[in-house]
């Protein structure tokens, strides 16, 4: 996410309004609802960690160890349980 400056696009007056409320710091000014995606949409990160995680589960269940799991995959243990807990479901 990239920023643009308020100078650029936003007349003179609502920048002074703006500033009563922020001098000189950055906002985030969210998305209308209705242009707003689910985490993920405009990539293939969601595919990817599935993909991912069906690796993890198909190799604890071949024998491998949270622990062996974790250092393989750089990931915590805890995060090796969570994936495991949810791909068994």
């Amino acid at each position: 996410m990239g920023y643009i400056r308020a100078e650029e696009i936003l007349p003179v007056e609502v920048i002074e309004l703006i500033q009563q409320y922020v001098d000189g710091e950055n906002i985030y000014i969210p998305r209308k609802p209705a242009n707003r995606q689910a985490w993920g949409a405009g990539t293939q990160i969601k595919q990817e960690l599935l993909t991912r995680n069906r690796q993890i589960y198909m190799d604890y269940l071949s024998g491998s160890k949270i622990s062996e799991l974790a250092c393989k995959y750089y990931l915590s243990e805890k995060s090796i349980q969570r994936i495991l807990r949810k791909m068994n479901k």
